[in-house]
């Protein structure tokens, strides 16, 4: 036995991983959609597609067959609403046009797209930790990637795997260093999921590391040249939905003001400003002062002190740049709530790090750990219990 698993190729190793974790996590959707009472977006007990396309998956199914509003949507007191601008054009432009080709209806397509490109994303992240980590190591990150506490969304109507497949390829070219191929990467994942000026700050960072380490590590002038244009490419990138958004709509704040209108119900409609958010959310979730603002100075303490740990170190310098990078965005432009669990999804790298221990009995529950996680992400953010106030 032993000698057939020496022999059997990694990408099929990584594929058995990825089929047993969605065998679970659908088995864990399905009871959970028997349960599932008449809501917003299904009747009761829906069947698999109709509850995997619930929540966001009905804006991008908006967007796959009508596109974005010319005029913003305003509310009663004159404030722009929630609408489609929010969300960004490939994943559900690739549903329309599978759907276009097969007939097939969008709560069909577009949870088969997400799968694909989790399966996919589950290659690459093993080529990607394979460079940094022990071949074990690299292939229990995966096991970690597709049992993780929100791999179901790797299999929804969302756009969360494309944008894995996406970030996971541009880690990837960042660390072998293949510049020009990270142009066309950093701007197809800017335009599927928020985070390109993220990796704007990351590859700024790196560019400058290279700059000062060129001793020790030659940094030839047409490398230099290239991962400036990639780090241009991601910036311009990272700002082109906003652009596009307000000049279409004839708003140029119009995408800031969407998103601020999931931001309306817990602290009311108003400007953006970065990193107030957080502050404001420290506010509302622990509204006994102080507690609430040190509780989230303590958390990026934390963050940042593992940042430098022997494990995360392992990772190499890129995927911390990135990992420091997409936190410093989040903390930027968010506000905490239920979603923030899947805003964070993106650092899925740093599972590299919790891969590492080789002791049997800590992965194995690790994983039983990742699986019982799951369920309570899928009870708490994505089953629908008629008041719920908890979107994943």
């Amino acid at each position: 036995m032993r000698v057939r698993y020496r022999l059997t190729p990694w990408w099929l190793r990584v594929l058995a991983i990825f089929v047993v974790s969605r065998l679970v996590t659908t088995a864990l959707l399905l009871v959970k959609a028997a349960g599932q009472p008449a809501n917003p977006w299904t009747g009761d007990s829906p069947g698999y597609f109709d509850f995997a396309s619930i929540w966001d998956g009905r804006w991008y199914y908006i967007i796959a067959v009508s596109g974005y509003p010319s005029q913003l949507p305003l509310t009663a007191d004159g404030h722009v609403a929630e609408n489609a601008w929010a969300f960004m054009p490939v994943f559900p432009f690739v549903s329309r046009a599978i759907m276009a080709v097969t007939g097939l209806d969008f709560p069909v397509v577009a949870p088969l797209v997400s799968l694909v490109f989790a399966a996919a994303t589950a290659l690459l992240f093993y080529k990607l930790m394979a460079r940094l980590l022990p071949a074990g190591t690299a292939l229990f990150s995966v096991v970690l990637y597709c049992f993780a506490p929100l791999s179901p969304l790797l299999q929804v109507a969302y756009a969360e795997s494309m944008h894995a497949f996406f970030l996971t390829l541009a880690l990837y070219l960042l660390v072998t260093r293949q510049y020009w191929l990270l142009v066309p990467t950093v701007v197809v994942m800017s335009i599927t999921r928020p985070g390109g000026l993220a990796f704007a700050l990351a590859l700024g960072v790196h560019v400058v590391y290279r700059l000062v380490t060129h001793r020790t590590d030659p940094f030839a002038w047409r490398a230099r040249i290239a991962s400036v244009a990639a780090t241009l490419a991601a910036l311009l990138s990272g700002l082109a939905w906003v652009v596009v958004a307000g000049i279409v709509t004839g708003v140029p704040t119009a995408y800031t003001d969407t998103e601020l209108a999931w931001r309306s119900a817990y602290v009311g409609f108003e400007e953006f400003r970065p990193f107030v958010g957080w502050i404001q959310g420290a506010n509302f979730w622990v509204p006994q002062l102080p507690w609430g603002p040190v509780l989230l100075v303590a958390a990026v303490a934390v963050f940042g002190a593992l940042l430098f740990s022997p494990p995360v170190k392992r990772l190499g310098v890129d995927l911390r740049f990135w990992l420091a990078s997409y936190l410093l965005y989040v903390l930027a432009v968010f506000f905490p709530q239920s979603s923030t669990f899947r805003i964070l999804f993106p650092l899925f790298p740093a599972l590299g790090a919790l891969a590492q221990p080789r002791t049997p009995a800590y992965r194995v529950a690790i994983v039983l750990v990742f699986i019982a996680l799951q369920w309570g992400w899928i009870h708490i953010a994505w089953w629908v219990d008629g008041t719920d106030w908890t979107p994943p």
